[in-house]
């Protein structure tokens, strides 16, 4: 199988957050991000495997700012590491005050999707082609990642096996 480029499978997504996105303190609710960015990054997944993904996992979100009404909320998502049927896809979110031209990091993401075939198994996928220093430094850090959810992985396994308390 022919190995697909990052940018080959990059989105960009931008949208305006309006009254309904936020509480009455105009404050648009996490939820609202939350969604957008497991969009945008499965629409990478997708261009990415050319098959239907669905979202495995998605890595602590941590908010740096808050979104207001009328700010223009900009993710780019980006595949970061494929393995044979899954990937991680990679999400920066940014808002910008249209009135001021301040835009603020607002959260990044880390979200491991599984590629599946027409009746739902999972499928072989593109290898990722690297090609920049920062597309490398990014698969080194995604590879770390995945080895953190595995451990993880097989240690809640063990818990559930042995009905111990694993805090």
């Amino acid at each position: 199988m022919q190995g697909k480029k990052v940018k080959e499978s990059s989105i960009l997504l931008a949208q305006v957050m309006n009254p309904q996105d936020a509480n009455p303190a105009g404050n648009v609710h996490g939820g609202v991000i939350m969604k957008l960015i497991d969009t945008a990054a499965g629409a990478a997944a997708v261009k990415h495997s050319r098959s239907n993904c669905v979202t495995a996992s998605i890595d602590r979100l941590d908010f740096h700012h808050p979104v207001f009404i009328g700010d223009l909320v900009t993710l780019k998502a980006g595949v970061t590491y494929t393995g044979k049927s899954s990937m991680e896809v990679g999400v920066r979110v940014e808002s910008q005050n249209l009135l001021t031209g301040e835009t603020r990091h607002t959260v990044s993401a880390y979200m491991t999707f599984v590629a599946l075939d027409r009746n739902g198994k999972p499928v072989a996928i593109p290898p990722l082609i690297l090609e920049t220093p920062e597309e490398q430094r990014r698969n080194r850090e995604a590879q770390s990642r995945r080895e953190t959810r595995l451990r993880e992985k097989t240690k809640e396994k063990a818990c559930q096996l042995y009905a111990e308390s694993c805090d």
